[in-house]
């Protein structure tokens, strides 16, 4: 198959209006697959709905960064605060996992509490990406292959978003960010291809993160790209505050009304090309094969 789309919700479980808009987009057929937080308020939420929606691929959402452990802070003291919290200081916490034997130790308790826990839901594990995308660091991307194994892991989201793209939907900033990080997403794919992981070619919504609306959507489908894409979106039926603090400026009702356009609809239906979750397109490459 030439061409492969996959449409993904991140953040499922954080809130019930999240919940409650991947619902919506579920069974309107366009949003195709949801990243569950395991750990996040409203989770048992998240997977009561997805068990009547079976055509949602549901992956899992590791959070090691900017959010709250499965874990206590006993257990991980070199990796959250007293309340739970992990912080945001990607790069010094980088040099950290790399360097020190014992925060490594704790990372990998963390990695593989998340995985429990969705193990626990019963859920199928369609994939796995990691908030902010902080795989990119080789050390915390190969214990995330090395725990996955454990838990049936066959498919990891790659962060490549292309130039023409990630230009138009943020900054110029933007766009030199996405080049810088070539090299590293060049590793990536050969370290997932040497684990036998499926992943996207490329990945849509990272310089547009809280606002992917119709028009970037159908800008996306008009000029689709060879190999597996996966457009990736915020959506709920409320905005801003109301989801989380830190996304004061996202609009996630109007990224809940990119997934319900009749004209994305459309775009995909009329589209020459599959449409589904990651579990879809290794069905569709094993039916090509036979």
């Amino acid at each position: 198959m030439r061409k492969f789309l996959i449409v993904t919700a991140d953040d499922f479980g954080l809130h019930e209006t999240i919940n409650e808009a991947v619902e919506q987009a579920s069974q309107a057929g366009v949003l195709t697959a949801a990243s569950l937080l395991v750990g996040a308020p409203a989770a048992a939420d998240a997977v009561r709905r997805a068990r009547r929606l079976p055509h949602l691929r549901v992956g899992l959402h590791l959070v090691l960064a900017d959010g709250r452990a499965v874990l206590t802070p006993e257990c991980i003291p070199g990796l959250a605060d007293q309340t739970g919290y992990m912080n945001s200081r990607m790069f010094v916490n980088g040099v950290r996992f790399f360097s020190l034997p014992g925060v490594r130790r704790q990372l990998e308790a963390e990695i593989r509490a998340q995985f429990a826990a969705f193990a626990r839901t019963g859920l199928t594990l369609d994939h796995v990406n990691v908030h902010k995308h902080f795989h990119l660091h080789p050390t915390l991307l190969a214990m995330l292959l090395r725990v996955g194994r454990e838990f049936g892991v066959s498919a990891v989201r790659v962060p490549y978003e292309p130039l023409w793209f990630a230009a138009r939907g943020g900054t110029w900033l933007s766009g030199a960010n996405a080049a810088l990080l070539g090299p590293w997403v060049a590793l990536m794919k050969r370290r997932l291809r040497k684990a036998h992981m499926l992943h996207n070619d490329q990945l849509f919504g990272i310089a547009a993160s809280g606002a992917m609306d119709e028009a970037k959507f159908l800008a996306i489908l008009a000029r689709l790209p060879p190999g597996v894409t996966e457009i990736y979106l915020h959506p709920a039926v409320r905005s801003g505050t109301a989801i989380a603090a830190s996304m004061s400026g996202y609009r996630h009702a109007d990224e809940l009304a990119a997934l319900l356009s009749p004209r994305v609809r459309a775009a995909i239906a009329t589209g020459d090309f599959g449409h589904g979750g990651y579990a879809d397109l290794m069905h569709a490459r094993t039916m090509h094969a036979a």
